[in-house]
């Protein structure tokens, strides 16, 4: 069902998608003469996170930010200076994204959805913090192009669900909207250019999916197989370029793995971590690429051979990423 707000919202959206396949059509005729060179490492944020994970580019503060799942922590790194900053957080964030307008966050805590206000701790929850069974927290999430914020939940110890994992939708002032069920651990989130393609995927499963998507009625139909990945390797963390390929950080695969729209690959990158757990363009130019990566369950042994571990990696590539969507109050 849609959010309410009657016909205006529903032509505000169409109109906005409208603006939007405009918008990506024409980042995406400058791409098409760049050539498609593999990726350059070209620097590294070596801060150690335990589960860095949620990498978003803010472009009103022209920086990287991002989540240690983990350490409860949020961070902020401008690339140009160098300058890093750090927030303790309440509960532990899977996902967050911007708001149009507004200088608080939207924050699927592992709890909870929420506005969170850095400067001042405050928390004004949408949906939480008691919400969930037991077993089971938020994860991976994203703001759609059209403002709307998703979440998923995953199944964080299975000795104690109840129930198994859902993909929601949430409307500011509104109840969430489940859309997918039946998931051990959501993650994948990111959409195609024009806003009407999902992609998603439940990483035990090893698979991606990709859905078609009604953003007037908010609705995901005709469900298909995109990827399916190989022995040891799981998807985590997706974004899209320009071009409409499909970025994916595939934890334990120590690769980053570029799909076409057809679900072909076009690009293996290997990264010096085992753990890559999510993907995001940014920079002037949106050509670099940001890796977030965890160090979660590896032994010492294992650490001293891939000591970049838990680090965010920064390339340089020649792809060109699309805007972060900031989520839409009115």
């Amino acid at each position: 069902m849609p959010c309410e707000g009657g016909t205006r919202k529903a032509e505000n959206i169409v109109n906005s998608v409208s603006k939007q396949l405009l918008k990506n059509l024409l980042l995406q005729g400058a791409q098409t003469a760049v050539g498609h060179e593999l990726p350059e490492l070209i620097a590294t944020v070596d801060i150690e996170n335990e589960l860095g994970e949620g990498v978003v580019w803010n472009e009103q503060t022209e920086s990287v930010w991002w989540t240690d799942i983990e350490r409860s922590k949020l961070f902020e790194y401008q690339y140009g200076s160098g300058r890093l900053v750090s927030w303790d957080t309440p509960y532990r964030v899977g996902c967050f994204g911007f708001i149009e307008h507004d200088d608080r966050l939207i924050v699927a805590f592992d709890c909870g959805i929420a506005f969170f206000d850095l400067t001042n701790g405050n928390i004004d929850w949408l949906y939480g913090p008691t919400v969930l069974a037991d077993g089971l927290r938020f994860n991976d999430g994203k703001i759609d192009p059209f403002g709307r914020f998703w979440a998923g939940t995953m199944v964080e110890d299975p000795g104690v669900a109840n129930g198994s994992g859902a993909l929601f939708s949430i409307c500011p002032h509104q109840a969430p909207i489940e859309h997918i069920s039946d998931i051990t651990t959501s993650n994948g989130l990111c959409w195609s250019f024009d806003g009407l393609v999902m992609y998603h995927a439940d990483s035990p499963r090893q698979t991606i999916w990709r859905y078609r998507y009604d953003p007037v009625q908010n609705l995901l139909s005709d469900k298909k197989i995109f990827a399916k990945l190989g022995k040891g390797m799981f998807p985590d963390g997706s974004t899209v370029d320009s071009d409409g390929g499909v970025w994916n950080a595939q934890w334990g695969g120590s690769q980053i793995v570029r799909y076409r729209e057809d679900g072909e690959q076009s690009l293996v990158l290997k990264v010096p971590v085992d753990l890559p757990s999510c993907v995001a363009f940014g920079g002037e130019d949106l050509d670099l690429l940001f890796v977030t990566s965890a160090r979660v369950a590896l032994s010492n042994e294992r650490l001293m051979k891939r000591p970049k571990s838990g680090s965010l990696l920064v390339y340089k590539t020649n792809f060109k990423g699309l805007p972060a969507s900031r989520l839409k109050l009115l």
